[in-house]
């Protein structure tokens, strides 16, 4: 008979902090994530505010993320292959290390008036890039830093990680740009950056186990061929993608600012913060995630409910068309306050929800995944999260342009619960899974 997992002692709704305190070598890289991904949101909003100061153009703003997709997907999945064949933290420490030069270039370029464009879409591309192989790396870390039994609780420490990086540091990099500089900005990440050094120097060996193949196309054919035969990691990426694809307002939100709920770019920085506000408050209160043992059932229910905010953003939308609490005309200067509250308490909803599917995605990766193998995943992951979004900017740009801005949510949101049903009925092995016999 198997016996309990020790994970299923926390009883506390509050969020489990033993990988914290019982691991502190977790817990010196879990405090150098934080402050390092603080100082990197800071890097990202004053880049995307000086290439709008030094070209005046929303397309070069834009570009600067499309410029990085692909480099950031070739990365990923190579890094995810070093990570299986190297010591991972040497990996992890080198990439990193890439990401602190190109960081402390920005500032000296900035410094001494040496910044333009193409420095700016160079420098992010690299940092991309690296970021992806510190990703990859990290992520396939976690199960030998606490014990494959704490891995739930690791996943909520590190979405609360994600969740207060994109809650604070697009805002703070906005007022340390007005208020100081742009040199003094970029400054300051690259010595929050030193934390994450920290945190990855005093980490023990972390050889992977297993042979895999040296980097290269032998190696990807093996993970590739690994992710054939495990139905249970395919099924949550096909899930994910669903719900990125029709599920991710952030491309509308700056029109909907303006135009739907009125109060321009406040209200656009309220609405982006929302989700992000959802993903901390479901971390601080995950405390009973790590007992769920049916995690596949888990992720679709997750999934549709962040599908039903979705829905419930949309109406939303759908009823400041129609004049819905609105005291006199909407714009940039006149909002609807009552629209945004509902707006922002539905997003906070989506980010709740992704954010405990993103938990239960993590423990199957981790937990099911052999070691020799869990590098690779965790870079075909990326391309997974790197994909999903774009593509579900490109959906909510065409419906809102071709129909309303209320369409793609109030569509979408259906469309990601009937999707998750059916997917969820056709495999019978992603809604038996059992976290007490983890299987890909």
């Amino acid at each position: 008979m198997t016996s309990p997992a020790p994970h299923q002692e926390h009883r506390s709704a509050l969020i489990d902090l033993r990988p914290l305190t019982q691991h502190p070598a977790f817990a010196r890289l879990w405090i150098g994530n934080l402050l390092g991904g603080l100082g990197g949101q800071l890097t990202i909003m004053a880049v995307m505010l000086h290439m709008y100061a030094l070209t005046g153009s929303d397309m070069a703003v834009a570009m600067i993320a499309f410029a990085g997709l692909l480099p950031m997907i070739v990365a990923g999945l190579y890094g995810g292959m070093l990570a299986d064949f190297f010591d991972r933290r040497i990996v992890a420490l080198s990439a990193a290390s890439v990401t602190w030069v190109s960081t402390a270039m920005l500032a000296l370029l900035a410094w001494t008036g040496g910044v333009n464009e193409w420095w700016l879409y160079a420098l992010s591309i690299v940092n991309s890039a690296a970021n992806s192989i510190v990703g990859a790396t990290k992520s396939a870390m976690t199960p030998k830093l606490v014990g494959k039994e704490l891995v739930p609780a690791a996943a909520a420490l590190n979405g609360m990680t994600m969740g207060l990086m994109v809650m604070a540091g697009p805002a703070l990099g906005g007022v340390l740009v007005a208020l100081f500089s742009y040199p003094v900005t970029y400054t300051i990440d690259v010595i929050l950056m030193l934390s994450l050094f920290l945190g990855l120097w005093t980490l023990p060996s972390l050889k992977p186990e297993g042979s895999a193949a040296t980097p290269g196309l032998k190696s990807l054919r093996q993970g590739l061929a690994f992710l054939q035969g495990a139905p249970n990691i395919r099924m949550q990426y096909v899930m994910d993608i669903v719900a990125m694809t029709f599920g991710h307002p952030v491309a509308i939100l700056p029109a909907v600012g303006v135009l739907v709920l009125g109060g321009g770019e406040i209200t656009t920085g309220f609405l982006t913060a929302a989700i992000a506000i959802g993903t901390v408050l479901s971390s601080v209160f995950s405390g009973r995630l790590g007992a769920v043992r049916r995690q596949g059932v888990g992720i679709a229910r997750a999934i549709q409910v962040f599908g039903v905010c979705t829905l419930l953003f949309g109406l939303t939308l759908l009823a400041a068309r129609f004049g819905w609490f609105a005291d006199g005309p909407i714009d940039a200067q006149h909002a609807n306050v009552t629209l945004i509250v509902l707006a922002c308490i539905f997003l906070a909803g989506t980010g709740a929800a992704d954010n405990v599917s993103a938990v239960f995605r993590q423990t199957m990766m981790q937990q099911a995944v052999p070691d020799e193998f869990r590098g690779r995943l965790q870079g075909v992951f990326i391309v997974v999260v790197a994909g999903g979004p774009r593509v579900g900017a490109l959906y909510y740009g065409t419906l809102a342009t071709l129909f309303a801005h209320w369409v793609p949510a109030v569509a979408g949101g259906m469309i990601i619960v009937a999707l998750i049903a059916l997917l969820l009925r056709a495999s019978t092995t992603f809604r038996a899974y059992d976290s007490l016999e983890p299987r890909p």
